[in-house]
C-alpha cells in the first residue's frame, strides 16, 4: 500500500515547490554593506536579482547597472526582519495561507519565519512552522514557513494555478485565499443583508461606503395653501 505521503511525493514537482530563486531568496542577508562597493555611500544592500538568484546575491543600488533588463526586486524591513510586497511577490508565487500585512499602505509577507517561545493567552491558531500567533484564516507567518509545511503536506505549492471557474481572460494570477480572512467575509455578508450601502473590505475589516446613506428627502407637501383672507371691514353700526 502506498501512503498518502508517497502520492503527494509522487506528484509533486519542481513547480510546486517554487521557482529556483526562491530559497536563495530566503536565505540571502540583507541590509549589510556591499562587497563590490565599500568605499561608497548608501551601499546597503536592498535588492535581489530574480534573473541571476544566488549567483548575484544581495545587491545595492550601485550594482543596478550591471543587471539592466533583469527582474531585480527590493527587500524591506519591519521590525529587523527582511520583507517583501505583495505585489512583487504575489504575481510570481501562490501566497496561500501566509499572513499578509499592511506596513505604510502596502501589503507585505515576511521572507522567513519569527519564532514566538509563548502564544499569547487566547491564541488558538499558530504558524505551524515557529509557532507564531495567526489569526484563524491563515497557517504560516511567512514563506520560509510555508515551504517548511511542505515537507509533509502534498497540497501545498507555491506554482500559481487559475482557481476553478476563473475565466481565462483574466489576470492569469492565483488569488491568495489569504487576502479575505474568512470571519470577515462572513462578518461583511451578515452587514451586507441590512445595509446595502456599506460593505466591509476584504483587506483590512473596514467599512468603506459604497453608496450614500444620506436621509431620503422628505415628501413635498402637496396641499393647496389657503388663500389669504381679504381686508377686514368693520361692521356697520345701527342707531
Amino acid at each position: 500500500m502506498v501512503s498518502v505521503q508517497s502520492q503527494g511525493a509522487m506528484v509533486r514537482s519542481e513547480e510546486d515547490l517554487g521557482p529556483p530563486w526562491l530559497q536563495p531568496l530566503l536565505g540571502t542577508s540583507f541590509f549589510v554593506p556591499c562587497r563590490a562597493h565599500p568605499d561608497l555611500s548608501k551601499n546597503e544592500c536592498n535588492l535581489f536579482c530574480l534573473s541571476c538568484a544566488a549567483a548575484a546575491g544581495a545587491l545595492c543600488s550601485y550594482c543596478l547597472p550591471a543587471h539592466r533588463d533583469h527582474h531585480v526586486v527590493q527587500i524591506r524591513r519591519s521590525s529587523y526582519h527582511n520583507v517583501i510586497r505583495v505585489s512583487e511577490v504575489g504575481k510570481l508565487i501562490d501566497i496561500a495561507h501566509v499572513q499578509t500585512y499592511v506596513i505604510n499602505s502596502a501589503k507585505i509577507v515576511f521572507l522567513n519565519g519569527r519564532p514566538q517561545a509563548r502564544p499569547g493567552k487566547g491564541v488558538t491558531n499558530t504558524c505551524e512552522i515557529c509557532c507564531r500567533s495567526l489569526p484563524d484564516s491563515f497557517r504560516f507567518c511567512s514563506l520560509g514557513c510555508k515551504l517548511g509545511g511542505m515537507q509533509w503536506d502534498p497540497t501545498l505549492t507555491f506554482a500559481i494555478r487559475p482557481k476553478r471557474g476563473q475565466d481565462s481572460g483574466g489576470d492569469g494570477y492565483g488569488s491568495d485565499d489569504s487576502f479575505s480572512p474568512r470571519k470577515v467575509r462572513r462578518a461583511g455578508f451578515e452587514l451586507g443583508r441590512f445595509d446595502r450601502g456599506i460593505r466591509w473590505s476584504d483587506d483590512e475589516g473596514s467599512r468603506s461606503n459604497t453608496g450614500s446613506i444620506t436621509p431620503t428627502t422628505p415628501p413635498m407637501n402637496r396641499c393647496r395653501p389657503s388663500r389669504r383672507k381679504g381686508i377686514p371691514h368693520r361692521a356697520p353700526f345701527y342707531g
